[in-house]
């Protein structure tokens, strides 16, 4: 309490007494035990009323003590059940979980891992993916200011993101690695990598490059064939010694038929082999009768130019050229489509070919747009000209109809710079994107499309969409997303098909140990995006003719539905909604690969350096009690003491009123009985 405070207190008791002795001593003139005990309660009364107004406060300092955390994760994928560790590793976190030394000395947190990390119920080791970088980026986090050592029960095979080797250097803390299986060597021979492009083009040849890798000690011998169905259609023997322990075949094969393809690589196993399963991969290449050949037109050298080739061909369907005007006239009959950058006064000749050849086109509108001129070269977009400009961030249309449209957080998008002015179109439009400046979304479009005689066309008006780019890789570490927006920007230019109310998107083949995820749109008889919808899918095996229903799930823009549980094989699917008479049916393949098979031992040495680097140790599931005794006995994994500090009120103030009104009562009825009023 401040001695202000204090001071406060005696003056407030200084005047309560001497406002009561005025009272009942001093204008009375009587000094009765009735009068004393008047002046007592007036007293209390009057000091508990200034108590209430001077609501005197102190320092509550309380102290409790911390335990650190040990963070126990586990490691859930199949890998840990193929290296039979599964029964051994439920035992040990069950362990764990019942051991008085551990609990007492620390709060432990169990987690499971695999492609996500998730608090521990129970463990199924059925992950097809492990990403163990997963645990420190999250752990980092959320403990980075606390003591939290980590217990990491894993065989430290990763087949998913980032190396953990490198991610662990951001945790702060020791790392103890519990090595799920043993150092023995097998001999083993295995299909390490297979580089194979997705696509291929009818009547060509694509190239497929197979890495073998041979773990041994003798000269051993092998043949390695490729097959589609019962038909082999390569083979080569190959020969493998301790010296030269890995062979490098590359080939081609050619693409006669179009379609979806699959394929199978396969190392003929040794006689001694224990782990056949690594020894085979699928493939699967969609041959494709055509290639779209997209024209990037400009008078300019922009980074949006790369950007956008780069994005373009990050899809081996097309394939981008970045030409001049002079250029494109010569080529013109080359191109299936163009995108008309910052057009000019040279781009008079260009419109007029784009006409005459009747092929869509993509305008991007920017600060280096001769706008006079762009407004007399088409009839459907006028631009007020002001010779100023302005920066645009985008905000995305989630009731645009034509296809689906995934968000990419564009609001958070660097802007766009283009012309200041009003836009007006003599033609209808659909939004994807408006404009926004400073947070407030404007009725004017940013990026747009239109249909006009059987022409599509789509118009972006603003420069810099290479920021976008940018920004979408430090967003998810990938350009895929911002690569695959573009992509459905030109496969909607590459159609001309009818307006469909239910739009599904899908792959033609998904690797095994791919997401199978479909995502669909359905729209009203308006053209709305309709999310009250009820869909659902059905997909039948064509090998064994078994179908099940799965329903939609409504996320955001669209409806996804994940079918990554299915087995390999063929299947046809159907989507529908239940409330209309209206579906789409497609097909796709799923390869049958799981990377989770393909190791014999847990990595020690990984796991090794990783405790090493950590300050940490590691240990085989056979020396957990070591571990638990280390841990234990470790003084950097102290009971810290912490305090809180309150400040509370001296006095309850429901007390206090409650203790002034009997004071007063009291009062009033000891007057009352002596005639005093």
């Amino acid at each position: 309490m401040q001695i202000e405070t204090l001071l406060y207190i005696i003056l407030a008791g200084i005047i309560a007494l001497s406002l009561a002795l005025f009272q009942y001593v001093y204008k009375s003139k009587k000094r009765t035990k009735v009068h004393i005990v008047l002046t007592l309660l007036r007293f209390l009364t009057l000091f508990s009323v200034f108590l209430l107004l001077i609501n005197p406060k102190f320092d509550k300092i309380t102290y409790f003590n911390e335990k650190p955390n040990l963070l126990i994760a586990v490691d859930n994928s199949e890998s840990v059940k193929y290296l039979d560790q599964d029964q051994k590793t439920r035992d040990l976190v069950a362990f764990l979980k019942e051991n008085k030394s551990l609990n007492e000395r620390f709060n432990l947190e169990f987690f499971s891992f695999g492609k996500d990390i998730n608090t521990l119920d129970t463990l199924s080791f059925n992950e097809k993916q492990t990403n163990p970088t997963l645990l420190f980026e999250r752990f980092s986090q959320v403990y980075g200011n606390s003591i939290a050592p980590l217990v990491m029960i894993t065989d430290g095979n990763q087949t998913y993101g980032n190396d953990y080797e490198f991610a662990a250097q951001n945790y702060k803390h020791p790392i103890f690695p519990v090595i799920l299986g043993d150092t023995t060597r097998y001999t083993d021979l295995k299909i390490e990598q297979l580089n194979v492009n997705k696509y291929a083009y009818l009547k060509n040849k694509f190239p497929i490059e197979i890495i073998a890798i041979y773990n041994g000690l003798d000269d051993v011998s092998s043949q390695l064939t490729i097959s589609s169905g019962s038909t082999i259609v390569f083979s080569e023997n190959l020969t493998f010694n301790k010296e030269h322990s890995s062979r490098l075949v590359t080939l081609t094969l050619p693409a006669s038929i179009s379609g979806v393809h699959s394929y199978k690589a396969e190392l003929k196993p040794l006689a001694n082999e224990k782990n056949t399963v690594n020894n085979i991969k699928n493939f699967a290449v969609e041959v494709i009768d055509r290639k779209t050949h997209v024209a990037i037109i400009s008078d300019l050298i922009h980074p949006d130019l790369g950007a956008l080739k780069n994005a373009i061909e990050s899809n081996e369907q097309r394939e981008a050229s970045i030409v001049t005007p002079t250029e494109f006239m010569s080529l013109s009959y080359d191109f299936q489509q163009a995108i008309l950058y910052q057009p000019n006064q040279s781009f008079k000749l260009i419109y007029d070919e784009i006409l005459a050849l009747n092929i869509n086109a993509f305008t991007i509108l920017g600060t280096k747009t001769n706008w006079l001129e762009f407004n007399k070269l088409q009839p459907y977009m006028q631009q007020t000209v002001t010779n100023q400009y302005e920066d645009f961030q985008p905000a995305l249309n989630s009731n645009y109809n034509v296809f689906i449209v995934d968000d990419l957080n564009f609001s958070d998008f660097p802007p766009l710079q283009t012309e200041f002015g009003a836009t007006t179109f003599s033609i209808p439009t659909e939004v994807i994107l408006y404009k926004t400046v400073n947070g407030i979304q404007l009725k004017e479009p940013l990026l747009l499309t239109y249909e006009v005689n059987e022409k599509r066309a789509v118009i972006l008006n603003g420069e810099g969409i290479w920021r976008w780019r940018a920004q979408s890789f430090l967003d998810e570490k990938s350009f895929h997303g911002f690569d695959n927006f573009i992509g459905k920007i030109i496969q909607y230019l590459d159609s001309n098909k009818k307006r469909a109310r239910l739009n599904v998107s899908y792959e033609s083949f998904y690797s095994g140990n791919d997401n199978v995820i479909l995502t669909a749109q359905f729209f009203n008889k308006t053209y709305e995006f309709d999310n009250t919808a009820n869909l659902e899918i059905t997909i039948k095996n064509k090998e064994n003719d078994q179908s099940q229903t799965v329903p939609f799930i409504l996320r955001q823009s669209n409806y996804q539905v994940d079918l990554s549980g299915l087995e390999a094989g063929d299947y046809t699917f159907t989507v529908k909604a239940r409330n209309e008479n209206i579906s789409q049916s497609g097909e796709f393949k799923i390869l049958d690969y799981n990377v989770e098979q393909q190791f014999l031992n847990a990595n020690v040495s990984k796991l090794q350096n990783l405790a090493s680097q950590s300050q940490g140790t590691s240990y085989f599931i056979n020396d957990t009690n070591t571990l638990i005794e280390q841990l234990i006995k470790d003084e950097r994994f102290a009971t810290i003491q912490k305090s809180t500090k309150k400040v509370v009120p001296l006095i309850d103030w429901k007390f206090l009123l409650a203790f002034i009104a009997l004071s007063l009562s009291a009062e009033w009825f000891i007057r009352k009985y002596n005639g005093l009023i």
